[in-house]
């Protein structure tokens, strides 16, 4: 497959290392693009559920990907989340292309472009820590539960089904979160005279425009690589949701699976170092 030139990319709740994270698919598409700009927009690596029996070789080759762009010149800018909070104390740190933060103001084409994870907006996150690591888990769980339900259905040849989704939909307070997620941050985004205002958090893949009596601004939201498997683009002054397909990628899967040597070798101690620090963290 030839590799698309993006301006921008963003891409949030990678969850690296859960056993609900598509790392493969993830790959396929960096691996599809030429991206002048990457935004990291939290959630990559889920620190609240890493566990040194759970690492993968394809989540190390995400890792390995994005040290792969920011050597090539890309410039990165890893946005911290709440799965990811401990990073936090480490804002503002800058090191070549690679730039760590909390949140991020760019001018898109003349337009002021403000990105943040969100969490700021959940208030269980605010209130009540606890409950949200647990709700983690039993995510995580229910992922597990539905890929085994998958494989079964997709046995029998029948369509594949998403347990979460279809709890969200059945309950209205999962509805009525969403709805209000999107519209505080597009109000904060108006006050602040913002024209795009792109969060994650809430793995719901969006772009709509949101408009009260002060004015109106495009909500964007780039899903996750737990279920809608989606990527906010930017490109030529336009803003789309890319959504994986596994058809768009069937001719690459070969290449995929098996990572050249210098692939394989770039960066291999400073992501071993990574998940050293992760790990004594965690501990």
């Amino acid at each position: 497959m030839k590799k698309r030139t993006v301006e921008l990319v963003v891409i949030s709740d990678i969850h690296l290392g859960t056993y609900g994270c598509h790392a493969s698919e993830l790959l396929k598409y960096l691996k599809s693009i030429q991206p002048k700009k990457i935004i990291l927009n939290g959630d990559i690596i889920d620190i609240w559920q890493f566990s040194k029996r759970y690492w993968p070789n394809s989540h190390m080759k995400v890792i390995r990907k994005f040290m792969k762009f920011i050597a090539e010149g890309t410039s990165v800018y890893y946005l911290t989340g709440n799965h990811d909070e401990m990073l936090r104390k480490f804002a503002d740190l800058r090191m070549g292309n690679f730039h760590l933060q909390n949140k991020l103001v760019l001018d898109l084409d003349g337009k002021k472009t403000w990105f943040f994870h969100g969490d700021i907006f959940d208030v269980t996150m605010q209130h009540s820590k606890w409950l949200a690591k647990l709700g983690a888990v039993g995510y995580d769980s229910l992922i597990i539960l539905n890929s085994i339900v998958n494989w079964i259905l997709a046995l029998f040849g029948r369509e594949k089904m998403s347990f979460s989704k279809k709890v969200k939909a059945k309950f209205k307070d999962a509805v009525k979160f969403i709805n209000r997620f999107e519209e505080t941050a597009a109000e904060l985004a108006i006050a602040k005279g913002y024209h795009y205002v792109v969060c994650g958090h809430i793995h719901q893949p969006e772009i709509r425009t949101i408009a009260n009596d002060d004015g109106q601004v495009v909500y964007l939201n780039s899903g996750d690589w737990v279920e809608s498997l989606t990527a906010l683009e930017y490109h030529k002054k336009k803003w789309s949701i890319f959504k994986y397909h596994p058809a768009d990628f069937e001719q690459d899967d070969q290449e995929t699976g098996v990572l050249a040597d210098g692939d394989d070798l770039q960066g291999k101690l400073d992501v071993n170092i990574l998940l050293q620090q992760i790990k004594l963290a965690v501990d």
